[in-house]
């Protein structure tokens, strides 16, 4: 009788001991594009360095996101994404332990485009509110736990165009302030009192026709600012006021599409098409100037991770590793094709964007040292025959996030012996 007791007690202690961690695991949070501090970093540690041959194992599928290129946020163990149902787009909530849908709500209409249909950006997560931008420009909040709609705009109100690929920016939440990119000669940033949706003001001296980079809350020399990088200008905007703190000049073209890096006083800008990278520094007279300027990173739209003092990303003819300091580049590994970057207690997650191989590498300027391999299976049925694997990968709970348009791939990435 007393061993049966000691028995059921040990059952009982590990059960409520992989309940805590699982409550664990489900408290983390990534509340929007990138991180919350907007680095591309997971918050994650005790993970594991290397994958079995078959890749790690996958908790849950879910098949029915529809299109889109939309990415995850996570929060109280619920993952919000956008996708397609029907002919509308939907914000989509998913139980994190399970990947049950647990509500989808109607945001508006589907944007239509050759490269594939359907949102583009990632919900901000802000308390009990969640806040998104559809293709088409629509800004809406809604209640995180209920799906219900709070408030909604709409950018054009603002002077906005829809870029030729949909407006494709994740929202910045920070303070009372909700902050969008409309674009255009009235102003191309707008700060919405995020309660109540009405425009608290619109950029001053800082205008020009909106692409597809995100903003960056930064403080530079003591001011609260949004780094913002357009097509053809990156700029410090007061975060009170809505006037142009300092601007440098950028030669995007085509599509601008990566988030700026805000380190210190220096900001780091890159962009595809044979463009390049750039960094410049800020001084307390509110001046940019370049500190080097070349064409080691030319990034598309997979995203840049700082570590340390080193960048790594995807350029147009390979990955690399560059040095922040000067730009000079470090290593190049051409082999794993083109793809979106995350990083993750040491190391890199990979993703190669036509074929769905995630790569497991270590953060390191000695070399590209690929740990792990696996292919996303199924793969979509839907997806344009011009678009790709585009999602960018998110580690968070110890779980690997990954969409392929319809279907959402949740794999264990923890290391269990930690």
């Amino acid at each position: 009788m007393y061993r049966t007791l000691l028995i059921a007690l040990a059952v009982s202690v590990m059960l409520s001991a992989a309940l805590g961690q699982d409550r664990l695991s489900q408290s983390d949070s990534w509340p929007r594009f990138r991180g919350a501090a907007n680095s591309g970093h997971s918050p994650d540690t005790g993970l594991l360095k290397a994958w079995p041959e078959e890749g790690p194992k996958r908790l849950w599928l879910y098949e029915k996101a529809g299109n889109g290129y939309s990415g995850f946020s996570v929060q109280d163990g619920r993952l919000y994404t956008m996708g397609t149902r029907g002919d509308r787009t939907i914000l989509l909530c998913l139980d994190v332990t399970s990947g049950k849908e647990l509500w989808a709500n109607v945001v508006g209409e589907i944007l239509s485009n050759g490269w594939g249909d359907g949102p583009r950006s990632t919900p901000t997560l802000d308390g009990d509110r969640i806040y998104i931008v559809s293709g088409l420009g629509e800004i809406l909040c809604f209640d995180a736990q209920t799906g219900k709609k709070v408030w909604s705009s709409q950018m054009s109100k603002f002077g906005g165009d829809v870029p030729q690929w949909g407006y494709s920016e994740s929202l910045v939440v920070d303070s009372n302030q909700v902050i969008c990119t409309p674009g255009g000669s009235d102003g191309a940033v707008v700060a919405l009192n995020k309660q109540t949706g009405e425009k608290v003001w619109q950029s001053e001296g800082f205008t020009g026709n909106v692409d597809y980079s995100s903003t960056v809350v930064a403080e530079i020399h003591g001011k609260r600012q949004y780094v913002r990088l357009l097509q053809t200008e990156v700029g410090g905007i007061d975060a009170k006021t809505g006037k142009l703190l300092w601007s440098a000049e950028w030669p995007g073209r085509i599509a601008v599409c990566p988030t700026p890096i805000v380190d210190g006083n220096q900001v780091y800008v890159t962009s595809g098409y044979g463009v390049g990278c750039m960094l410049v520094e800020v001084n307390e007279s509110g001046e940019a100037k370049t500190v080097w300027q070349n064409k080691v990173m030319q990034n598309h739209h997979g995203g840049v991770v700082q570590v340390g003092d080193y960048l790594y990303g995807h350029a147009d003819s390979g990955w690399v590793c560059q040095k922040w300091e000067d730009g000079s580049e470090v290593w190049r590994h051409r082999e794993l094709k083109k793809g979106a970057i995350h990083y993750a207690d040491g190391m890199l997650y990979c993703l190669e964007e036509q074929s769905g191989t995630v790569a497991l590498v270590e953060a390191s300027p000695d070399g590209f040292q690929e740990v792990s391999r696996f292919k996303l299976s199924p793969q979509s049925e839907i997806r344009s025959r011009r678009g790709a694997i585009w999602v960018h990968p998110v580690v968070v709970g110890g779980r690997l996030f990954l969409r392929d348009q319809e279907y959402i791939y949740c794999y264990d990435v923890k290391d269990a012996k930690q």
